[in-house]
């Protein structure tokens, strides 16, 4: 039998089928390779995201803490813009507290519930030596009041953590009597008193003073009254309108000038006022200097010229001038007795509201350390505390 061979056809290469086979099997071969590949991605990720999760979340904030710290303290809720200043010492010198004490609100209507403060602001040189009375009439009233005290720079308080005076010093700087650097003292204690959105009424005190009735009283005699209480008077003697520059006009002129007690109350409205002011402190620091005492001038001037409809024209502070001198009266442990007391809450006469009222003092001055042992005696029959 004869053996056949192959022939191979006209055009056609013999390793044809061999190559389209391979073709055919490479692309398989490939998507093969990239779904392994693309299985692999996905088990990694799913892997990565669940270590994240579970057990890297803390270690990749701690160590990106220090980048981001700023935005943590950034106002983004409402809660950040209300809340007052947990404390009171900062870093901002008096144009940049001034500054940032005139943020407020335009909308007189407030979006959270809001329970109006009285800001107790004490100027003294330094310690608070009538501070046992004071911690008692505060005693229960948390919520409704705020501390602030101003003293010399080299003082530190030694107030314990239970104390209502604990950590309340701001920034201060040193104040002379009669000098401008008083009135600096007085607006500094009302820019940081400002920065606590829930401070409405704002008193100036000494730390000679005292309180004449309690809390309950004095909170709500403030609150309801219609007007501020600071003296501003025409006082037509040297001691008054003879205290006058002309160089103060056209700002000042001499029928505007005034007079008046340095220890005052102010709304928030009026405490604004005070901070803002840049048209009447440059002609006050530069032409009323000893003896024109500035503090005795400045803010009943001002606030006569700008909301005299405002103030009730007198101070809720009694002070004893019948001895004569610059100064007036000082009383130690001799002097508290129910009569004295009874010298100051009765008999008086004033108007409250536009009608007479015989409450016309809430506070007192002056007191000498030697008065805190008797005051604390006949506090809770004379004074209500």
């Amino acid at each position: 039998m004869q053996q056949r061979v192959p022939t191979v056809e006209e055009g056609k290469d013999p390793s044809s089928s061999t190559r389209t086979s391979h073709a055919r099997a490479l692309p398989w071969r490939l998507l093969l390779i990239l779904l392994v590949f693309l299985g692999i991605c996905l088990v990694f990720s799913f892997i990565s995201i669940f270590t994240f999760r579970y057990y890297g979340v803390s270690s990749i904030l701690a160590t990106a803490k220090p980048s981001f710290q700023p935005c943590v303290s950034e106002p983004n809720s409402l809660e950040q813009w209300i809340k007052p200043p947990s404390n009171l010492l900062h870093s901002m010198n008096d144009k940049e507290l001034l500054w940032r004490a005139l943020f407020f609100p335009r909308v007189k209507k407030y979006p959270f519930t809001r329970i109006p403060k009285i800001a107790f602001m004490f100027l003294s040189k330094g310690p608070l030596p009538l501070a046992p009375l004071w911690e008692r009439f505060f005693k229960g009233h948390e919520g409704l009041y705020s501390i602030y005290m101003h003293s010399l720079p080299s003082f530190h308080d030694e107030f314990s953590p239970s104390s209502v005076f604990y950590k309340r010093f701001i920034p201060s700087q040193v104040s002379e009597w009669g000098k401008m650097s008083m009135c600096d003292a007085e607006r500094r204690l009302l820019a940081n008193a400002l920065l606590d959105i829930s401070n409405e009424w704002f008193i100036l005190l000494s730390e000679s003073c005292i309180p004449l009735y309690n809390f309950s009283m004095i909170y709500h005699y403030i609150k309801k009254s219609r007007y501020s209480f600071m003296g501003a008077f025409d006082d037509p003697g040297p001691y008054g309108r003879g205290r006058y520059n002309d160089n103060m006009a056209p700002e000042v002129n001499i029928t505007q000038w005034r007079k008046g007690s340095q220890w005052f109350e102010v709304d928030r409205r009026l405490a604004i006022t005070i901070v803002e002011d840049d048209t009447f402190y440059p002609k006050f620091e530069a032409f009323c200097r000893p003896a024109c005492y500035v503090d005795e001038h400045y803010f009943p001037t001002m606030l006569t010229i700008l909301a005299p409809n405002l103030l009730a024209n007198r101070s809720i502070t009694w002070v004893d001038w019948s001895r004569g001198g610059p100064h007036p009266a000082t009383f130690g442990r001799a002097d508290i007795k129910p009569e004295f007391f009874k010298r100051i809450t009765e008999g008086q006469n004033c108007l409250y509201n536009d009608q007479p009222s015989s409450v016309c003092f809430l506070f007192a001055r002056k007191f000498a350390p030697s008065a805190l042992e008797p005051l604390l005696h006949v506090a809770p029959t004379v004074l209500g505390f």
